[in-house]
């Protein structure tokens, strides 16, 4: 039986986008070799899928000029800038600290909300749902200061106290969860914050002293101009591991978003780190803002998420060995969604290059942070719509919020 050490040394290696790469495509192979026992793959239909995603691509961006896919657009939906209102005449490192702020906290927040909930923006009069209204209201959730130690003077803050003591009732409040409003899984999200309090209250070397997230920014600068997306995943990985609730782990070593394949050889463990890439991607445009240059973004892979692998599931190139499969309540760590999550990672590798291929471009200025985004995300949710009236996934996931 392999000692503690060897098991604690075998969890850090899981905590990469490397790690998630390889093991999903073990899982990739098998399901060539026919060894999956839930989905089988037709690749005859990504070229499809690749028609599909290029054509959104240049509808969303006509100049094919594709930020990156990150928190930051979700923030601007409507045609409302309001990122800008964020730290508005504080110096810059401060403004950077204050984005580093609000995106942890609101990435950590960005879990499913479920297809009957709506946010209500008070400033603008727009009504909004699922990932863009989770923006906003956490945005709006800052500006009042709800996370901040001193709501009135500084309220673009995520301090440790108030993260600490956040209870699931001032963050209904925030959100406008009510009986015919639901959120889902609010006692989730608000568990999530209230353990970022606790691991940035103890632990100075990231978060500094008063703890705070944006006081990453200061640990990174610290290091150099340069800073390798893969490194930003590593620190968030290792620096977030205490926070995730109920997960797998290895020698003591929190494993966060991580599950379980027949097909993986050794311990079976498949990591995917959702959340923690979808944080990583959303880092970049903060941290470049603060004078470091971010490196290596392809290093960093797709998002095994809903969006993603329902695109994949409704277009066919994924298919259910038991059609059933799309009727039942599925755990989020069971099998059948490991499987389909850690084969939408391999996919996602292989329609990154064809979509480049369909707009002239190459992996250096369209790196897959431009695919996501152009791209096979909003591709997802449109034919997700096509297909049910209310856009949800085409697996019925039972998940607790802090998952997708």
């Amino acid at each position: 039986m392999p000692s503690t050490n060897d098991q604690a040394s075998a969890a850090k290696a899981l905590l990469t986008a490397g790690a998630v790469r390889e093991r999903c495509e073990v899982v990739f192979a098998a399901a060539g070799r026919g060894e999956t026992r839930h989905f089988r793959i037709d690749l005859g239909r990504l070229d499809a899928v690749a028609d599909r995603v290029a054509s959104v691509t240049r509808r969303r961006y006509p100049d094919l000029a594709v930020p990156y896919h990150s928190r930051w657009r979700h923030f601007s939906v409507g045609g409302v800038d309001r990122a800008r209102l964020v730290a508005a005449g504080a110096d810059p490192a401060e403004q950077v600290r204050a984005q580093i702020d609000l995106v942890v906290v609101s990435v950590l927040l960005d879990a499913g909300a479920g297809a009957g909930w709506r946010f209500c923006e008070a400033q603008t009069g727009q009504v909004l749902s699922r990932s863009e209204g989770l923006a906003v209201a956490s945005l709006r959730a800052m500006q009042q200061g709800l996370f901040s130690a001193d709501p009135v003077a500084g309220p673009w803050r995520a301090d440790v106290e108030p993260l600490a003591r956040l209870t699931p009732e001032r963050l209904a409040s925030a959100f406008q969860h009510a009986a015919g409003n639901p959120l889902f899984g609010l006692e989730g999200r608000a568990t999530l914050l209230s353990r970022l309090g606790e691991v940035c209250a103890g632990d100075r070397m990231h978060f500094g002293t008063p703890g705070r997230p944006g006081h990453l920014y200061d640990y990174w600068r610290l290091r150099g101009e340069v800073l390798p997306a893969g490194e930003i995943l590593r620190t968030l990985l290792d620096a977030l591991g205490p926070i995730w609730p109920g997960r797998i782990s290895l020698g003591g070593v929190p494993l966060g978003d991580c599950g379980r394949h027949e097909t993986v050889p050794g311990d079976g463990l498949v990591p995917f780190h959702k959340l923690s890439q979808w944080l990583a991607y959303s880092l970049v445009e903060p941290l470049q803002a603060g004078g470091l240059r971010v490196d290596g973004l392809d290093a960093l892979t797709g998002l095994a998420e809903y969006r993603n692998g329902g695109l994949f599931l409704d277009c066919g190139v994924l298919i259910p060995r038991d059609p059933s499969l799309l009727l039942q309540p599925l755990e989020a760590a069971s099998e059948p969604v490991v499987e389909w999550r850690a084969l939408t990672v391999a996919l996602l590798d292989r329609l990154a290059p064809r979509v480049r291929e369909r707009l002239g471009k190459n992996a250096w200025d369209f790196p897959l942070a431009c695919v996501l985004e152009g791209g096979s995300w909003p591709a997802g949710r449109e034919i997700a719509f096509e297909r049910r009236r209310d856009g949800s996934a085409p697996l019925k996931i039972v998940t607790d919020g802090t998952l997708f």
